[in-house]
């Protein structure tokens, strides 16, 4: 476990709710990784690397919804920027995408349940 944060921490994280709408493969990067592109609705389409390589398809992941950080500074891998950070479940072999159970509408944020606080 990391260590310990406030609340006032916590709420600084935008968590949305998008769709992957676009995937390329992306031979520039180290690790075997894809291009997304992720309609977050209002917020636009934005642009991603995700090492998920080992246990997703391509086709897979197109209409596939997914949770990301979209308040993140940009970021620069090889000859590609990155605009949000998709979130997963790691273990030592696969990354395992975090999606909603059931569809909803692309840029909704994730809220903190046990306080009714959206992130």
């Amino acid at each position: 476990m990391k260590g310990t944060i406030t609340f006032k921490d916590l709420v600084k994280v935008d968590l949305r709710v998008g769709t992957v709408i676009g995937v390329n493969d992306f031979p520039e990067a180290n690790k075997p990784a894809y291009q997304l592109a992720i309609d977050f609705g209002d917020l636009g389409i934005k642009k991603s690397s995700a090492q998920i390589t080992s246990l997703y398809r391509k086709e897979d992941l197109l209409n596939k919804q997914i949770v990301a950080v979209v308040n993140f500074p940009k970021k620069q891998i090889a000859n590609f920027i990155s605009e949000c950070l998709v979130l997963g479940a790691v273990n030592a072999k696969h990354v395992v995408l975090l999606n909603p159970e059931n569809k909803v509408e692309n840029g909704m944020p994730v809220f903190c349940i046990c306080t009714n606080s959206r992130l």
